[in-house]
């Protein structure tokens, strides 16, 4: 299945299903209102969700409109809870030897996880809106997994069925604000705003064979104005799966439905791959050069990122959004 959320001027927007190749919709109102409320009720409204599904890929919806999505929220427009790991630890191998520090020992042991704010998404054509370009705009390509309920105590075997839909994310960073943050001690808040989510969430069976081992094995594509900058694979070097990111996040706490867990910028051993976000490049620049030289974003710039299957067709939908400078506040 493939599900959107379509503006409406309302927070949480009108659940609608899209067909596989992404060109019409039909609106779920008569099923579901909203993503949150079939999250809530998965086992019994996902299979009216299917059958309406498999109706509009037939040709035969009675009330099938074009998909665009430009109209689009993110699939899930908030959420109770967002966390993000740093599943592809050369990552963090890169940013230590960039700054002559040693990796962590346990780098390996579990995963590292943060819980980021969720309670405002943007959709994948909704500009990047910010104060400052001093702030160190950067994009940050990644795949994100929408849980139903997860028990305190699961296995990664029983998070896995756990797993409802996935979505790419632009995981948007303020990195020249995070420094300060985390030598703090309380992690990050003002660098990390809203993130973006692809036009549609997928359930994990539309990705057939590339859906294995609780990973997404399919390249993503990362473009910065109309030029490629990377297409990592996503499956090859991630260390930790969705399913052991959802258990480790289970230890100490339910996950309600409705949960979203991303996995962290994708990135590869091999630095061929190309990069998933723009500190990655300047990690690599540090180490061979001694200096970073690529700056981050800049109001004006265009970020794409996208997903294609076996067929060079998109998956998801294209995250495509401009940088822009917000407008001052008036005071009253």
């Amino acid at each position: 299945m493939k599900l959107a959320t379509l503006k409406d001027g309302t927070r949480d927007g009108q659940l609608a299903v899209v067909s596989r190749d992404l060109k019409t919709a039909h609106l779920a109102d008569g099923i579901a209102s909203t993503l949150q409320k079939a999250l809530d009720d998965w086992s019994f409204i996902a299979p009216q969700l299917d059958l309406l599904y498999q109706t509009i890929n037939s040709g035969r919806g009675h009330r099938a409109f074009e998909f665009d999505p430009a109209n689009c929220m993110a699939p899930l427009p908030r959420s109770s809870l967002r966390v993000a790991g740093a599943s592809y630890l050369q990552q963090i191998e890169r940013a230590c030897k960039a700054a002559g520090v040693d990796v962590p020992t346990n780098l390996r042991e579990a995963p590292r996880l943060y819980q980021g704010a969720s309670d405002d998404f943007l959709g994948a054509h909704d500009d990047i809106t910010l104060a400052h370009e001093q702030w160190g705009i950067d994009y940050e390509a990644g795949i994100a997994a929408i849980t139903d309920d997860v028990a305190m105590g699961s296995t990664p075997d029983q998070a896995h069925l756990n797993i409802k839909l996935l979505m790419l994310v632009n995981d948007i960073t303020l990195r020249n604000l995070a420094p300060e943050e985390q030598a703090s001690g309380c992690g990050f808040l003002q660098s990390k705003p809203a993130m973006a989510c692809s036009p549609v969430a997928i359930t994990p069976d539309e990705l057939g064979d590339a859906w294995r081992g609780g990973k997404v094995h399919y390249a993503l594509r990362c473009s910065l104005n109309g030029k490629l900058t990377g297409q990592p694979h996503a499956g090859a070097d991630m260390a930790f799966n969705y399913p052991q990111l959802l258990a480790h996040l289970c230890q100490t706490r339910n996950a309600r439905a409705g949960s979203v867990v991303s996995a962290g910028g994708v990135a590869n051993k091999e630095i061929k791959k190309g990069f998933s976000s723009i500190v990655e490049r300047r990690h690599q620049e540090m180490i061979a050069d001694g200096v970073a030289s690529t700056p981050y974003l800049l109001f004006g710039d265009v970020v794409r990122l996208e997903m294609q299957g076996d067929d060079g067709k998109s998956l998801f939908g294209a995250i495509e959004q401009t940088v822009k400078q917000a407008e001052a506040r008036k005071s009253r």
